[in-house]
């Protein structure tokens, strides 16, 4: 900001000095025509430029730089914010509306702190160009000829005409300030309307996959832009606003312009000043009219700039109790911690039922837990609660009997790493993928993904871990198969190496012979760490020595694979018969 200022000043003395050396040179050429001075004046001129001008490009590389890091601790403001937030709270339709307002204001109507950034140095900018333009050409309201005039000429003479050009200047001054603050308003609301629809229409843009092609989406997606773009309400409504508003700076401008340049016109021509005070005074004024403008547009625009700011000061006050807890974590080499579901019980975000209802479970370090039950009937809650994506709605989750709210929120996530079945992979290397960082173990990542039996791929590759994978953004990507992205979002959980380590249908895209790879080297890829499974395929759930059933929010069974199977009336028994008819 301070070398945005400083440039803002420094570009605006450049033409103040050109004008006033200009109007010296002209005043000495039609008086005593002295060569000295008017190489002296010259010399100035040059110098005084081309000084001004290494100053601004200096000023202007430093503005640049720091603007730079402005947009990208910004940017960072907001991820670490949507990071501590609550889980639940970035699934609301209305915070989604909020992120996208945003992003709408900066990257389309350059509106919020944007908006506040560039106002505040076209203020300063037309500000310092007001007390140049006045201290240069207030002198002249008050010069006056020697000698008797009559008609226009003596109203010109006298200070009523001065007064008269003060009153127009405030009036335009006025006129600007109103008509750009009802400009943006109008303007505001019509864009609230519009961003809502131009949402929906980014959302169809982003989809870009297969079956956009298959079944001919392109059409739908075409028509669905069009509809929003072409939509003449919009731009009828909004070019009406800012042709009306346009119109009245426009006239009332026009009108200062006409009055000040026939009063400084008329003040040369009864000789109140030279030749060179003209040109002096005709430039001075007309940047100053140019000033007043800008002036009245931008702080028009500050004051309605507040809706937007509004937009984002309703996103940064969402509540951040996930941030709440204080307590640390014991470090413990041997990964030896207890988990406890003591009575919990959770209803989502605007719903009456209760998706988990009375579970209570303790578990340990070392356990191979399986989770499983029809679809709805509470497996993905249970695991959203134990990593704190929720927060229960009755009952309480303990962490070594300690309610796991009191603990950090950012160590207690660090205990866990969790492949879901909804995974993302970025558009980044192999190695990112992994670690989840720039900097990582090349032969940590490689370990991993050997393990999870991307190996053999991997070597075919003649960039190894640092293959960046699909071809959106980098012309030697890779694209993978369903099934190899999964052993990469396996890997990524084995380097995390946290204590927990959760799977939701972690070999749901492999083929047999990679599922029974990853089997049978389970004992290998867990080690001595908690193992949670959620799986529709129990012969998975052979390899856990605990099971737990989930029936209707409720867990209903709770044991090995040949305890559950053999209870002819249980749950698990059901299912497991149900599945295995079609491998028999």
């Amino acid at each position: 900001m301070f070398w945005r200022t400083v440039n803002c000043i420094s570009q605006q003395l450049s033409p103040y000095l050109t004008l006033y050396m200009s109007s010296l040179i002209l005043n000495e050429l039609a008086g005593g025509r002295d060569l000295t001075k008017l190489l002296t004046y010259a010399y100035i001129t040059v110098g005084g430029e081309f000084l001004l001008r290494v100053i601004i490009h200096f000023i202007n590389w430093m503005a640049y730089k720091y603007e730079s890091l402005q947009w990208y601790h910004e940017d960072m403001f907001f991820l670490e914010h949507q990071n501590r937030m609550k889980y639940e709270h970035l699934e609301e339709p209305k915070v989604t509306e909020l992120r996208n307002q945003i992003a709408m204001m900066k990257d389309h109507m350059a509106g919020g702190l944007i908006q506040l950034y560039w106002c505040y140095w076209f203020v300063i900018a037309s500000t310092v160009n007001i007390i140049l333009s006045v201290s240069l050409t207030a002198s002249m309201l008050t010069m006056t000829a020697e000698g008797n005039f009559s008609g226009f000429f003596a109203f010109i003479n006298s200070p009523v005409s001065s007064v008269v050009v003060l009153v127009l200047i405030i009036i335009n001054v006025v006129v600007q300030i109103y008509s750009s603050n009802k400009e943006t308003h109008k303007s505001y609301e019509i864009w609230n309307d519009f961003t809502k629809k131009n949402i929906r229409v980014q959302s169809f843009l982003r989809h870009d996959g297969s079956d956009c092609v298959i079944f001919d989406m392109r059409k739908l997606i075409l028509d669905e832009t069009l509809n929003v773009w072409l939509d003449k309400s919009y731009y009828i409504s909004s070019n009406k606003i800012s042709l009306k508003y346009n119109n009245y700076r426009t006239i009332w401008t026009a009108i200062m312009n006409i009055a000040l340049f026939v009063f400084i016109g008329a003040k040369a021509y009864i000789k109140v000043f030279g030749i060179g005070s003209f040109v002096l005074y005709r430039g001075t004024v007309e940047k100053f009219i140019n000033a007043v403008s800008t002036f009245g547009t931008r702080i028009g625009r500050l004051f309605e700039n507040n809706k937007y700011l509004l937009t984002l000061y309703e996103y940064l006050d969402l509540p951040n109790e996930m941030a709440a807890g204080k307590r640390h974590i014991a470090k413990r080499e041997d990964n030896r911690y207890e988990i406890e579901f003591k009575n919990v019980s959770f209803k989502y975000p605007r719903s009456d039922d209760y998706a988990l209802k009375d579970v209570s479970i303790k578990f340990n370090t070392g356990d191979k837990m399986a989770v499983v039950g029809m679809n709805g009937s509470g497996k993905t809650t249970f695991i959203k609660l134990l990593c704190r994506l929720y927060d229960p709605t009755e009952g309480e989750i303990l962490l070594d009997g300690v309610n796991i709210k009191e603990y950090d929120y950012t160590e207690y996530l660090g205990l866990f790493s969790v492949v879901f079945q909804d995974f993302s992979l970025f558009s980044v290397s192999i190695g990112e993928n992994v670690a989840t960082s720039l900097d990582y173990n090349e032969e940590k990542v490689r370990e991993c993904l050997e393990m999870t039996g991307f190996g053999d791929r991997l070597k075919t590759l003649e960039k190894g871990v640092k293959t960046y994978l699909t071809r959106k953004y980098e012309n030697d990507g890779i694209d993978i198969s369903g099934g190899e992205a999964q052993k990469i979002a396996l890997a990524r959980a084995l380097y995390k190496n946290a204590p927990f380590i959760i799977l939701d249908e972690p070999t749901a895209a492999l083929d047999p012979i990679a599922e029974a790879e990853i089997y049978s080297k389970f004992d290998t890829i867990v080690g001595g760490r908690t193992a949670v499974y959620i799986s529709h395929r129990l012969s998975s759930c052979r390899f856990c020595n605990d099971i737990l059933v989930f029936h209707e929010g409720k867990i209903i069974q709770r044991g090995s694979h040949d305890k559950l199977v053999s209870d002819k009336d249980g749950k698990y028994r059901e299912l497991w018969h149900a599945q295995a008819q079609y491998y028999t």
